[in-house]
């Protein structure tokens, strides 16, 4: 590839990953974007622009001064309880912002020829009602949250666009950055049982949790693939949660007795879950050369991860 990649949300779990996966790579000019400062640590064979996707004109003023060949946007509003209390916000970050995104490479593509961009935006299972999985990229959506209502609206309107546009539909990240400012079930799970804390966990709600280096080497490979369409790009475990957690705990050799099983009904959570989801990865495989780690690999790069960062 000899190609321009512009990442949106390069502080957060996936962009990290992606950003360190294309820095210095042959052919890659990567340029990671995110609000406000660069949280990674190593600032090496990449170049970094602070951007706000909520901003018109910034978005407008990166793509032009970028032209990027692929934009993968994982900036989003990912905090499902908040998005259902402060929606013009979740609206603002999920939606308008894509549809920033989408004019912007328009407008770009419409004034110079022989330049197609594509934009590879991250999507997620939770627009899906729950009442059956895993799911095929087939399957009719019905969100219960106003995140997932959001997540599905971007979803929208790049299949109405002009543009080259790609969907990665992803379940439940797992992972660990630089300057983390968020947690994922797998460090909460593993951190709390550390402490001796008793933990509820639900096991009505059934998943194939994602190791962010596999989204992100999915995400490449449609980049690098001129992939067009929905692609499912997650891990290939489908469990409940409590049995996620139970693996968790088997992996580091923690107190399984500290696990409550409860469920999702027990828990008060201002927006509704989809009790079924996970995925069936297998056109992302076929098409894509797609191969995801076991639950129990992902478990064990993050422990190689973590005494490297001790």
């Amino acid at each position: 590839m000899n190609k321009k990649i512009l990442i949106t949300g390069s502080n957060g779990l996936l962009g990290q990953k992606l950003v360190y996966k294309l820095a210095n790579k042959p052919g890659i000019k990567c340029i990671a974007t995110s609000k406000g400062a660069n949280r990674l640590l190593n600032h090496d064979g990449y170049e970094y622009f602070p951007l706000d996707i909520t901003d018109k004109t910034q978005v407008e003023n990166v793509l032009n001064e970028f032209k990027p060949d692929v934009v993968i946007n994982t900036a989003a509003m990912t905090n499902v309880d908040a998005c259902e209390t402060q929606k013009e916000e979740c609206w603002n970050m999920n939606v308008r912002a894509v549809s920033f995104l989408i004019n912007g490479l328009q407008h770009l593509q419409d004034e110079n020829d022989n330049y197609f961009p594509q934009l590879i935006h991250l999507s997620t299972d939770f627009i899906f009602d729950g009442t059956k999985g895993p799911l095929t990229e087939e399957e009719i959506p019905n969100p219960l949250s106003y995140y997932a209502e959001s997540k599905l609206s971007a979803e929208n309107l790049l299949q109405r666009s002009k543009i080259h546009w790609t969907i990665a539909r992803t379940v439940l990240v797992y992972g660990i950055v630089d300057n983390m400012s968020r947690s994922n079930i797998v460090l909460w799970a593993k951190s709390s049982l550390e402490q001796g804390k008793k933990i509820n966990v639900v096991d009505d709600q059934f998943r194939t949790p994602t190791l962010a280096e596999d989204l992100a080497d999915g995400c490449i490979l449609i980049a690098e693939k001129k992939a067009k369409g929905i692609y499912n790009i997650s891990g290939k475990d489908f469990m409940n949660i409590l049995e996620m957690v139970n693996r968790i705990a088997d992996f580091w050799k923690l107190d399984k007795s500290l696990i409550t099983p409860s469920k999702s009904s027990d828990i008060k959570q201002p927006a509704q879950r989809p009790p079924i989801t996970g995925f069936i990865i297998d056109k992302a495989k076929k098409e894509l050369g797609y191969d995801p780690h076991s639950f129990e690999e992902g478990l064990q790069l993050l422990e190689t991860q973590l005494g490297v960062s001790r």
